[in-house]
């Protein structure tokens, strides 16, 4: 839904939220309501520092080696102030690198919640010593860290194979606490912010704990030793200087970005470092950009910015921040991949450099003709505004093992509700259970299957959240429960911006249990939204999440029912008031932290706290849906995302394919665009390619801007509906494989939409593809996003495999780029050779109509004879599976024979679901086929065959798709 200011018409709003902010729909975004680089004080400062000798050295005389992690101290030469660094070989091949301060003033904030646990670590040996180095074995990978004193660095090997350098470039900056007394005014700042520290500790039961004394004087004799080597040496033999060096300069204590300043009680508080990864020239991930999946040289431009933010009709191309942000940066070559997570959720920047940029193919030649050429190598330095250094490094090797390392870490894609992969029907807003009833009864009369129906912003009384308009919407129970006698649901949006009325039950809770955000001043923290006046529950508190989950109770929640899911929006959070449309960053949470200091959690927090209310509301028994805009890692574990406010634009539709790519690298399989685009109106062509390539991505979901024209389907005429329908048709066919995905993901941590890299990792043709992708292992589709199209390019990777269109059969061998012509019907598709894939081909209302359907198997055969391929089933809906209730079957074909077994024989589930039809592409014609079920009489098939397209289609087979059986060609 729009989430800032200018997106429909005016509301009425204090003169001093200016007048411009609510004129109506605007053409694009407005880049001056967000900060570039130089617009963001530490950014500014930390790039002002070129690469060059780092100030920075390890005292190796201070190394420790524990059971299952070393730690040693690193100096500033210039400031005397001492950090730690702590070292971690961690099982499944990774390397945990920390850093903070020594004997901080005060704590530093560490990111809780998004690890699912602390990783279990391997033990750590000293593999050799010399000189100003130190060697450390990390595990059973024969990884091997070696560490330099000066200027510190630390290189990251495997055999002889350097795989990454730490402050190669020397940019490692750790500004560290301080206290401000340069003049009277900073001392009456001094008292003001210790008095504040008192007043804070007022609202809050666990403030940061102070630190010892002795701990702050140690600092303050710090900052007095490092004043004295100024003064004082040969100015040519000093290290060079870092931004931590340059604490008063303007920005450094209050920052002003147009009409708002921004306190920083604690003064400079960034943390940067670098990572150099020679043999690597292609970099992916830190979604979220509208950008290509490759991710761009930053030279010359602004890096790329991680920092939730409500950003309207963003642009493309452009390395702004958006909705949501992930630290997890990928790097691939046809030797090898890893990533690198930065645990920080301030504000981020993220620099990208590389020495093979912007090099032609002849040039690249050119250095290899002139003795070998260079090494490729990306440099990419990361750069967050407080908080400390807590990095991981994935190293992978496969793509396959980085995805499952990461899903370690921090969890994997939850598994989604069947009815939730299926389409849903949303706009801003459906008017009134009239509406509502008449476009559910469309969807019915057009034969077009549909799941959800979505309510957004004006559904609510007043945009009070969890209530109804009682005009609009005066018997919600009425309306869910005439929707679920139609199998369908509906999700109503529940945003975190809370209107501040005093007679608004939701608003005197928050109040009087002391649960909002509060201003540095110890007040509720009040901005502007939807509501107008609103004010924002403390996520960060655990006891708020715990308040907010009940809400969704039935007897919480009045006229909700069990078919009834959520949407979390504007939980950035935006603030219509606020700087760059959020929060104030020196607004304080629970236990005394700035919002500075978590920004990029808020909307983790919002997400989990919806999440948990939904499965509270079921007694634990039922799996939520809850789709949300704001995102950081770990948000994989609580439901869907999507790309925000996107236009009917067609850069806008081809943008949707690397985005949800890059989502789904950050662990985020769940992703969807809004199909049409959510500004403007789309003409019948983009409409109908939207809906082809929804069809194709992970969530599915038409929707609208308030002031578009409607767009239901049959709205365009039968033949643009027959189109729509066609689409959603092959959506819910493929629902089983969409489904058996979407488990795969949730036990592997394995993308479900994923580049083609990923499963042909040593081809470089790959490399940079981002109009078409994988669903799974099995199927490749290239969505037409051009307009006018005739025809498409669809690579086919893979030396020697073969891959099946999926509506002509055809057989085509890889590698190769193939041209398919295409008309307004055609959804490019292909099956792999050597896979199965199960559908279920009869077109119905919804998914819970589907429930005992038969199934047909379509079995792509390699060039050697053989496929696989899998199904999971159960109930949809229920945990039911991790208790063991659930059927993973593997279909097999090799020697002429297909056979089904169980893939997990823990689990048990009935179904009366049965194998209606068998399709083997790429077969010969046998003289007969005979079904041998595990418990019965052989017998034989009647089959037909087309020896043209070599394609043999079995017959009611009839056997369970939970029982055991051969089906022999002979």
């Amino acid at each position: 839904m729009a989430a800032a200011p200018g997106r429909r018409r005016p509301l009425r709003a204090p003169l001093f939220l200016g007048v411009a902010l609510f004129l109506g729909v605007a053409v694009a975004v407005d880049r001056s309501n967000f900060k570039t680089c130089e617009q963001s004080g530490f950014c500014r400062r930390q790039r002002s520092l070129q690469p060059g000798r780092s100030p920075y050295r390890a005292l190796l005389e201070s190394f420790q080696l524990g059971a299952d992690s070393a730690r040693l101290q690193l100096v500033n030469e210039v400031t005397k102030v001492p950090l730690l660094l702590e070292l971690w070989g961690l099982q499944g091949n990774m390397t945990r690198i920390r850093i903070k301060e020594l004997n901080p003033l005060r704590p530093r904030f560490e990111v809780p919640d998004v690890l699912v646990a602390e990783p279990p670590a391997e033990r750590l040996e000293v593999s050799g010593r010399e000189e100003g180095s130190l060697e450390l074995a990390l595990g059973p990978a024969g990884h091997r860290l070696l560490l330099t004193e000066k200027p510190f660095r630390m290189d990251l090997l495997q055999g002889r194979e350097l795989l990454c350098s730490v402050n190669a470039r020397g940019l490692l900056v750790f500004e560290h606490l301080r206290r401000r007394r340069d003049s009277f005014s900073d001392k009456v700042s001094s008292s003001v912010g210790s008095l504040w520290e008192r007043i804070k500790s007022l609202f809050h039961r666990d403030p940061p704990t102070e630190p010892p004394a002795e701990e702050g004087a140690a600092a303050e004799g710090q900052e007095e030793a490092a004043a004295a080597a100024d003064d004082a040496g040969d100015p040519s033999e000093k290290p060079t200087e870092t931004p931590a060096d340059t604490a008063d300069e303007p920005g450094s204590w209050e920052e002003t970005f147009k009409t708002h300043t921004d306190s920083k009680p604690n003064g400079p508080t960034s943390v940067g470092l670098d990572f150099s990864l020679p043999g690597f020239e292609h970099v992916y991930g830190i979604p979220e950009h509208a950008d290509n999946l490759r991710l761009r040289t930053t030279e010359g431009g602004d890096p790329y910015r991680l920092y939730n933010l409500d950003v309207f009709q963003y642009e493309l191309y452009n390395p702004m921040a958006l909705y949501g942000s992930v630290p997890l940066l990928w790097a691939h070559s046809a030797r090898r991949s890893l990533a690198i997570f930065w645990l920080n959720a301030a504000e981020t920047w993220v620099d990208i450099s590389s020495n093979t940029a912007g090099k032609t193919l002849f040039g690249k030649l050119l250095d290899y003709m002139q003795g070998g050429g260079e090494t490729p190598q990306t440099d990419v330095r990361w750069m967050s505004e407080s908080g400390i250094i807590d990095v991981f490094l994935l190293l992978g090797p496969s793509p396959q093992a980085v995805a499952r390392q990461y899903g370690t870490l921090t969890g994997t894609q939850a598994l989604p509700p069947l009815f939730s992969l299926g389409y849903h029907q949303s706009r801003w807003n459906y008017q009134d259970e009239a509406d509502v009833a008449a476009v559910e009864q469309g969807f019915s009369e057009h034969a077009l299957p549909c799941d959800v129906i979505w309510l957004d912003i004006e559904h609510a009384d007043g945009k009070r959240y969890f209530t109804w308009d009682p005009t609009k919407f005066p018997q919600p129970r009425a309306m869910l429960e005439s929707l679920a006698a139609r199998k369908r649901k509906m999700v109503s949006i529940v945003d975190p911006h809370i209107k501040v009325d005093s007679g608004f039950r939701v608003h005197t809770e928050l109040r009087d249990r002391g649960f909002y955000v509060k201003t540095k001043d110890g007040g509720d923290y009040e901005g502007w939204c939807w509501p107008g006046s609103a004010a924002y529950p403390d996520f960060t508190n655990p006891e708020v999440r715990d308040w907010w989950a009940s809400m969704f109770a039935y007897d919480r929640y009045e006229g909700s029912t069990e078919n009834l899911f959520t949407w979390n929006d504007m939980n950035e959070p935006s603030v219509f008031s606020g700087p760059e449309v959020t929060m104030h960053k020196d607004a304080i949470h629970h236990g005394g932290w700035e919002h500075r200091d978590l920004h990029n959690l808020y909307g983790l927090y919002v997400h989990m706290a919806t999440a948990e209310g939904q499965i509270r509301r079921s007694g634990g028994k039922s799996r939520p849906f809850v789709l949300s805009r704001a995102f950081f890692a770990g948000s994989q574990r609580y439901g869907a995302v999507w790309t925000g406010d996107n236009s009917a634009e067609w850069g806008h539709l081809r943008i949707s394919i690397p985005m949800c790519l890059s989502f789904a690298l950050a662990g985020l399989s769940f992703c969807g665009a809004d199909v049409g685009g959510f500004f403007k109106n789309p003409d019948v062509e983009l409409l109908v390619r939207w809906y082809q390539a929804g069809a194709l991505q992970p969530f599915f979901r038409a929707h609208a801007h308030l002031d578009t024209a409607r767009r239901e389907p049959w709205l365009f005429g039968e033949d643009t509906a027959a189109l729509v329908g066609a689409a959603l048709r092959l959506r819910y066919a493929l629902l089983p494989y969409w489904y058996t995905a979407f488990y795969r993901s949730h036990r592997s941590g394995l993308p479900v939409m994923r580049p083609l890299w990923m499963e042909f990792p040593e081809d470089p043709s790959t490399f940079a593809v981002d109009d078409q992708y994988l669903i799974d292992q099995a199927l490749l589709a290239h969505p037409v996003t051009e307009p006018g199209a005739r025809g498409v390019q669809v690579l086919l990777p893979g030396q020697g495999e073969v891959w099946f269109d999926v509506t002509s059969y055809q057989k085509h061998v890889a590698p190769q780029t193939l041209y398919v012509p295409v008309t307004m019907s055609s959804i490019p598709l292909f099956q792999r050779g050597g896979t199965v894939v199960p559908r279920q081909d009869r077109p119905r209302r919804s998914t819970e109509c589907m429930h005992g359907d038969p199934f047909t198997l379509y079995v792509a055969l390699s060039p050697q004879g053989t496929a696989e391929g899998e199904l999971f089933l159960d109930d949809g809906h229920s945990f039911g599976y991790a208790a063991g209730r659930f059927l993973h079957r593997r279909f097999r074909f090799a020697g002429g024979s297909l056979t089904a077994s169980s893939a997990d024989p823990r689990g048990s589930f009935s179904t009366r679901s049965w194998l209606e039809r068998v399709v083997i592409l790429g077969a010969g014609k046998p003289a007969s086929v005979l079904l041998r079920p595990a418990n019965g009489s052989e017998s034989q098939l009647e089959f037909q065959h087309d020896a043209e397209r070599s394609v043999l289609a079995l017959r009611k087979p009839g056997v369970g798709i939970g029982d055991d059986w051969a089906i022999v060609l002979r």
